[in-house]
């Protein structure tokens, strides 16, 4: 999934707590809220520092954040569909910094091949098979 994929599925199933999202997805939104974030403080600063000294205005970073609160939550809840945990796994933020490290550690995992409770894989089928390469490896070194 690319950049702009993964951003246009954020924001179209911005209420989706049902399916699954892939790695891709899941990452590029990330990037998307840290881009977004930088470039609403940045045209914040760029236009409420000039009225006053102190940069303590911000409405175009807080309408960001609260425009893409419910996508972001609905992404890593999908996420965590996509290696077979509930979306109720997600509570786990709300632990001080183990909660946080615990998800970070799900969200890189890869997720499930094949059909889990949550849906169908959405990785291509010759990006999901396990150990494909491996056994186009040994077929070649075999034929040495």
């Amino acid at each position: 999934m690319t950049f702009t994929q993964a951003v246009a599925s954020g924001l179209s199933n911005y209420v989706n707590f049902s399916s699954r999202a892939i790695r891709s997805e899941f990452w590029f939104w990330q990037l998307f809220l840290v881009v977004g974030a930088i470039a609403a403080e940045c045209l914040d600063y760029a236009t409420y520092a000039l009225i006053s000294h102190a940069l303590t205005f911000s409405p175009l970073t807080d309408i960001f954040w609260f425009g893409t609160l419910l996508p972001s939550v609905a992404v890593a809840v999908r996420r965590l569909h996509d290696i077979d945990r509930s979306g109720w796994w997600y509570l786990l933020m709300f632990v001080p910094l183990i909660g946080a490290v615990v998800l970070i550690v799900w969200w890189c995992k890869r997720g499930s091949t094949g059909y889990n409770r949550f849906g169908a894989d959405r990785l291509p089928a010759e990006v999901s098979l396990h150990g494909a390469g491996r056994s186009l490896r040994r077929a070649d070194s075999a034929s040495n």
